[in-house]
């Protein structure tokens, strides 16, 4: 289906007469879509353009042959082949924070390495930025949501990156590109191909297009973040349709909480929604726990998630009982 009018915000307008109306866009984004594209977000489009680069030459040269075989072998399978539990990418990861491991991962040159590490820099004021936006729109004090992100005992976020590649594939009908899914962790900032498109949202029961747009980010909402704002924000499902035509780049970065870091709903929206005689409160619980979780059941919906955290929540709130 097509974008019906997806959320586009060009941050320049933050600036001046108009961030009001930009503020109310994020704000419908946040709120009803998940998912929103940023423009003029102050990354280079020289950067941008030297990390698309180094990623379809670092793909070309170590992993397509690797996928290849991988493609063979699971099409050779034919009706055999258990496709409810594949995705058609090849994809690695790269930790910028509490430590980086960009130094260790195979098969990077010099290049790949310092031009990720630079754009890892450029992503994580963004990130940064746009939670203070959240913070504004949602009524909190400047700074509150990254406090939470960084509560844990390192008082750093967790923050990393899955570089993915999505060949084309002969049989779309048989494996899906990314299986559908909401995202774990606070916020996801994306570098999408602008040539292939695939990224599709849930929305009011039907796939949306998340429109690829030249030198764009596109950022979307993870769970956390609608725990924190109990429900006002929303994360929702997407997923990756496999394309017979072109090879998707997605570089996605997600900035999380840290690992021991406590998430919450906001005291400040508990009280004002307890106010208006709103719904229950979302789970208290340790983000790590969530992700133990999260791992085993990525792919199916995000609330029972919720209310099994809902039992960690008890054990958080409640008092050591003494012993004799």
């Amino acid at each position: 289906m097509e974008s019906r009018s997806f959320p586009v915000i060009n941050m320049e307008l933050l600036e001046g007469s108009k961030r009001s109306d930009a503020m109310a866009v994020l704000r419908d984004a946040c709120e009803n879509w998940g998912f929103f594209e940023l423009l003029n977000h102050g990354i280079s489009h020289d950067l941008m353009n030297r990390v698309e680069t180094v990623n379809k030459e670092h793909y070309r040269r170590f992993r397509e042959q690797r996928f290849k075989e991988f493609a063979a072998k699971t099409l050779d399978s034919g009706e055999n082949a258990n496709a409810d539990n594949l995705d058609w990418e090849s994809t690695f990861f790269l930790r910028h924070l509490p430590t980086s491991n960009i130094s260790q991962v195979p098969d990077l040159d010099e290049d790949c390495r310092s031009t990720m590490k630079e754009f890892a820099l450029e992503l994580e004021k963004l990130a940064e930025r746009l939670l203070d936006l959240l913070c504004e729109d949602l009524g909190l004090e400047k700074g509150y949501l990254k406090r939470v992100f960084c509560g844990g005992s390192d008082g750093l976020p967790t923050f990393g990156t899955k570089v993915s590649n999505y060949p084309p594939c002969p049989k779309p009908e048989l494996i899906k590109g990314l299986r559908a899914h909401t995202d774990a962790g606070g916020i996801i900032l994306l570098f999408q191909d602008d040539k292939v498109s695939g990224l599709q949202l849930l929305k009011d029961g039907e796939w949306v297009d998340v429109p690829p747009m030249r030198h764009s980010i596109v950022v979307n909402i993870g769970d956390q973040l609608e725990v924190i704002t109990n429900g006002k924000y929303k994360s929702v499902m997407h997923r990756v349709v496999a394309q017979t035509n072109g090879n998707r780049m997605s570089i996605a970065s997600f900035y999380n909480p840290g690992s021991d870091a406590v998430i919450f709903p906001a005291p400040e929206l508990v009280e004002k929604e307890a106010e208006e005689k709103k719904k229950e409160t979302y789970p208290k619980f340790v983000f790590e726990d969530y992700m133990k979780l999260y791992v085993r059941q990525k792919f199916e919906a995000k609330e029972p998630r919720f209310e099994a955290m809902k039992t960690m929540d008890a054990v958080i709130s409640s008092p050591l009982i003494p012993t004799a």
